[in-house]
């Protein structure tokens, strides 16, 4: 795409109809993991996330409770000149005893960058790619994963993706209380989330709860550590990151979220310091969409849509992904429940493999602000081209990754005539005073 293309379309839409033929896949059965003799010091489960400016954090689990919680690296095979020192945890789930779950930080990095690293000071050696510091960068994007055929597939598109980072707005593993699910699911994933960040948040699967006995994200939060500390969060339900020019929130749909809780006190601290000089795109996730034309999980999220859509349309935030709805859909910008050039686009992206099949039902007729909408299994790749431009694009997973089944050209909204620094500082600084 030449550049001169770029600076004269403020938006440019390309939205592909699937063909009146198409004919939507079976269900494909759950994955079966036959038990393997490991050593008990060998690291499994290998994955990575940010973990603040120029670090990351390395996660791993082991069934040696001695083994020790440090990463050695370098940028050379078998050459490690650096070690981070991390912390363990460990947890029980009626008869379940975990093994020993390892987070250790490491860094600062170099941007663009192929490092290779070893856990515990023994195991296999990994490498990872750290992300750009600036422009371009691309997101994978998928939702409600789950341990499926289904899931095979979309991982296999991810890993034909150029991407720097993982997005994924919730429900991981569908371990649904049989922990040891957690388990396959971290094996599953590894050859993908140890070369690639993967930013997670939570959805109704993680919820676990058995009142009395076990907190209901125990399992989630002692594997998937966020940086929730690094971006003033007491909680890794909800927490921000930044990189190459985009602020991403990563919100929790299952934790309090009205004016009074934590998680809302939280984000509008963290929108207070979003510079859009340095990072002009601004991104926001979570599990149970806002925006939702599917028959399945209809006015779920109204709650938190009437608490918090006005401090994400004050903030000027420009795309929105959902999951929770096994399905994929795209909206035009909107806000308040109707077209608005100045909302976000909210893009609902639950179609990663899951094992309770797609949403196939749809209302008719379609919400105006309803742009493309499909019950396919598939992911999406995110594009910022710079800091007025990207590109989206979603692909089924019955199609090559290459096929595009649905994209979209986006121009930023600080880009835009939405948004000038006086305007934006008042309406946020109007939200931010409320009580």
């Amino acid at each position: 795409m030449e550049r001169t293309l770029l600076v004269t379309f403020s938006v440019i839409l390309f939205a592909s109809v699937a063909a009146d033929d198409y004919v939507r896949p079976k269900p494909r059965q759950a994955l079966q993991f036959p038990w393997q003799q490991k050593s008990t010091s060998q690291p499994e489960q290998v994955h990575i996330s940010l973990a603040g400016d120029k670090h990351m954090r390395v996660s791993w689990v082991t069934n040696d409770k001695s083994s020790p919680s440090f990463v050695e690296y370098g940028t050379s095979p078998g050459k490690y000149s650096f070690l981070g020192q991390g912390e363990s945890t460990s947890y029980s789930y009626i008869f379940y005893r975990s093994g020993k779950i390892h987070h250790a930080v490491i860094g600062p990095l170099e941007p663009d960058t192929v490092y290779y690293y070893r856990c515990g000071g023994g195991g296999p050696e990994f490498h990872l790619k750290t992300p750009p510091s600036r422009f371009p960068i691309t997101f994978a994007v998928a939702g409600d994963l789950g341990q499926t055929g289904w899931t095979k597939s979309t991982l296999d598109h991810i890993d034909q993706c150029k991407y720097e980072v993982h997005l994924l707005p919730g429900d991981l593993s569908y371990a649904d209380y049989m922990q040891h699910k957690w388990d396959t699911f971290g094996e599953l994933v590894q050859p993908l989330a140890s070369v690639r960040p993967w930013m997670v948040t939570q959805g109704n699967h993680e919820k676990e709860n058995i009142p009395f006995v076990v907190d209901e994200f125990v399992s989630f939060n002692s594997r998937w550590k966020m940086p929730y500390a690094e971006s003033g969060s007491n909680s890794n339900l909800y927490y921000s990151f930044e990189v190459a020019g985009v602020h991403v929130i990563m919100l929790g749909s299952y934790t309090d979220y009205d004016r009074y809780s934590d998680q809302y006190n939280w984000l509008k601290g963290d929108l207070a310091k979003v510079d859009r000089e340095r990072t002009p795109w601004l991104i926001a996730l979570f599990h149970v969409p806002w925006y939702n034309s599917n028959d399945a999980h209809q006015n779920e999220g109204d709650g938190m849509m009437a608490e918090m859509e006005p401090l994400l349309y004050a903030s000027g935030v420009d795309i929105v992904f959902t999951g929770h709805v096994h399905a994929y859909e795209r909206t035009k910008r909107v806000n308040n429940g109707r077209s608005d050039p100045c909302g976000p686009v909210h893009i609902t992206i639950g179609d990663g493999g899951n094992r309770e099949g797609l949403a196939r039902k749809y209302k008719d007729p379609s919400p105006e602000w309803s742009v493309f909408r499909e019950a396919s299994f598939g992911h999406g790749e995110l594009q910022m081209v710079n800091s007025t431009h990207a590109h989206w694009t979603w692909h089924r997973n019955d199609d090559d990754e290459p096929t595009k089944s649905d994209e979209v050209w986006l121009t930023s909204l600080v880009n835009s005539g939405c948004w000038t620094e006086k305007k934006w500082n008042e309406n946020l600084r109007k939200i931010l005073m409320e009580p």
